[in-house]
């Protein structure tokens, strides 16, 4: 994104969402650190909310929904949620369950017909939970749907051989969510799209709230856009969400209305509290393991402080933190921002013991802050400053791993490389940090630290496919 574009983004930055529950003055703290991320990430626009106690404390709108346009984004913006789709699906689920019409541990053949042989024994919750074995309607190789109309790419997963066995491990994928679409609507007696639509957005009153793709007009739809691989360029995104493909990915929102969303599931309004318990509790794995998910809700288990989110194309997602009576919703215009990593940074601005907890981000926006001035050198040194003056725990590899490669996609190779150096140093026997560092060092044609990282990566997992086909090219 060039300067210009910038400038209209942070000239634009500042504006607030109007909302009676919101404070007058929202906090400085979480603005700042949102638009250090805006700058960092590249988001052209964002749009967010935290809701404590049932209400509203603080919202904000940063950026613009149009580049094209020059169009700022404003409380009426309106954000693709993408797989974030799968918890109003768990929902519907769930309020079947209330009426009947579903039991969760039913075998999937109860609901519907002409189903492979080996499909038949699934649960409902092994779909809800992608603990169910099943083959992938994507194709692994591009990411797209297999090829043909529904039809055939129905006729074509059904003779994929399936990836386990039921409930063994957690393998996410589509197949699951289009299932559930056919079950929903066989026992609700109505479309899948009409049924979460009267029970959900109508119920209680979502007006910006809606299914739909690039085909669709979609009022105050902002534009998706993702980085081109020079790492600055944006360009749009084409989403496609086939209607069948609809319970997994394809609902439009925006903070207020997901704001309402969450407000009724927490006052009871669209499911028991029992009932909102259970969708919110992680599946097991049959030999008794938690599964990652629980129902069409990914679950973020700690000890303290847990939460149960929906995330979506990298670009929107929802924390909701149960015992805390806390919920933070972030939705971009950005595919690949992961605005999911920002979620325990700001609850850590309500909950400071989150940040001694899981305070990695805020470590690194720190951090960042102090590069700022002194730059790269020493970044052990001043990480370890930053975790003694504001108390936060240390970042994980996955959150260094991310940051690198961000400085990466921006052809800044030195410094990408002092990031995944400081991971390297901090977790040594971990793989991927190795790998990472590695094609750090590859980038900057430093190819023999480059060997030299992928050959530990490899020793500390064999299984790394990446480590290995690129020692095959750089090894004499």
């Amino acid at each position: 994104m060039n300067r210009r574009i910038f400038g209209l983004c942070f000239t634009l930055a500042t504006t607030l969402l109007f909302n009676a529950h919101v404070n007058a003055r929202p906090n400085d703290a979480i603005s700042a650190f949102i638009q250090s991320e805006v700058r960092e990430r590249q988001i052209p626009g964002l749009q967010m909310v935290v809701i404590r106690d049932g209400v509203p404390v603080f919202s904000g709108v940063f950026g613009v929904a149009s580049i094209q346009y020059r169009l700022p984004v404003s409380d009426h913006s309106v954000f693709s949620i993408n797989s974030a789709t799968k918890s109003f699906t768990g929902v519907a689920v769930m309020q079947l369950v209330e009426q009947g019409k579903i039991d969760l541990q039913a075998p999937v053949s109860r609901y519907l017909n002409d189903l492979p042989q080996h499909w038949q024994a699934i649960t409902v919750m092994q779909l809800l939970a992608h603990t169910s074995g099943l083959p992938d309607i994507l194709d692994p190789e591009t990411s797209n749907l297999l090829p043909g109309g529904p039809a055939a790419v129905w006729k074509t997963v059904q003779t994929l051989p399936m990836q386990s066995l039921p409930g063994q491990r957690f393998s996410y994928n589509q197949t699951n969510y289009v299932l559930l679409e056919k079950i929903i609507a066989q026992q609700s007696g109505e479309p899948f799209l009409q049924f979460v639509q009267r029970r959900q957005f109508d119920a209680i009153g979502m007006p910006s709230s809606t299914f739909g793709d690039s085909r669709d007009v979609i009022r105050n739809k902002a534009n998706s856009y993702v980085l081109a691989a020079d790492g600055k360029t944006l360009r749009n995104v084409i989403e496609d969400f086939p209607v069948y493909t609809r319970a997994g990915a394809g609902i439009n929102s925006n903070v207020r209305d997901l704001s309402k969303w969450i407000q009724a599931l927490q006052q009871g309004r669209l499911l028991k509290p029992d009932s909102l318990k259970q969708l919110w509790t992680p599946a097991t794995l049959v030999d008794n393991r938690s599964a990652p998910w629980a129902m069409g809700w990914p679950a973020i288990r700690r000890a303290q402080h847990r939460a149960v989110a929906g995330i979506g194309g990298g670009r929107s997602a929802f924390y909701i933190y149960p015992e805390d009576r806390l919920a933070i919703i972030i939705l971009t215009n950005l595919a690949g921002s992961q605005p999911e990593q920002l979620m325990d940074t700001v609850a850590g601005f309500y909950l400071p013991a989150l940040k001694q907890l899981n305070g990695g981000g805020h470590a690194i926006y720190r951090l960042r802050q102090i590069i700022e001035q002194s730059g790269y050198a020493g970044l052990e040194r001043k990480l370890q400053q930053v975790m003694e003056q504001y108390a936060v725990s240390r970042p994980t590899q996955s959150e260094l791993n991310s940051w690198g490669y961000r400085l990466l996609a921006k052809q800044q190779n030195t410094s990408a490389l002092a990031v995944f150096d400081l991971a390297v140093t901090l977790y040594p026997d971990n793989a991927d940090a190795h790998d990472s560092l590695a094609e750090g060092y590859e980038a900057n044609q430093e190819t023999g630290a480059a060997i030299r990282h992928y050959r530990r990566s490899l020793e500390l997992n064999p299984e790394n496919r990446h480590a290995a086909s690129r020692l095959a090219v750089l090894s004499p």
